[in-house]
């Protein structure tokens, strides 16, 4: 039964990443395209609140239920898929921690520019530029994740 839970929480954590990632990916993509200040200082506002929210209580427990259900289900930490994953998530918070930064950044000068109803400064396109990249290996590591949990390919490391 623990099994179960724990897989089942997983399976919810990794949605909430992926969920909450592509959502909030696509909602300050839109905001940035209006070029409103204010639009885009409410959107961050929103996206960072759910980045503390649901992303970072994700982040907390899918190592935890994953070494669960490894433990659980008698894999050892070392296989290949599992070494793989684990060093996927870092590359994921490598990626995401500053994503984060960012993003409260951009609020606090999208936030300014609406308070003085002027468009937001060249700061803001600067760090919106890096979020935009910097999203790219965080988004594309997580798919990776997913991939890695539904096939458990036989990987090697020697071979490597």
């Amino acid at each position: 039964m623990m099994y179960f839970v724990l897989k089942y929480l997983h399976v919810i954590g990794a949605a909430v990443l992926l969920g909450t990632g592509a959502g909030n990916a696509f909602f300050m993509l839109m905001a940035h395209r209006t070029g409103n200040a204010a639009t885009i200082a409410a959107v961050a506002r929103m996206v960072v609140l759910a980045d503390f929210l649901f992303t970072a209580t994700a982040v907390v427990a899918q190592p935890l239920t994953g070494l669960g259900l490894a433990r659980l289900a008698g894999y050892s930490l070392s296989e290949g898929w599992i070494v793989l994953s684990i060093l996927l998530y870092i590359v994921t918070g490598v990626f995401w921690l500053p994503v984060l930064w960012m993003q409260i950044e951009m609020r606090n000068l999208a936030t300014q520019a609406a308070l003085s109803n002027q468009a937001p400064p060249e700061r803001y396109d600067q760090l919106f530029r890096r979020w935009f990249v910097f999203g790219f290996p965080a988004f594309g590591a997580v798919l990776a994740i997913f991939w890695l949990m539904i096939a458990r390919p036989a990987i090697e490391w020697s071979a490597l």
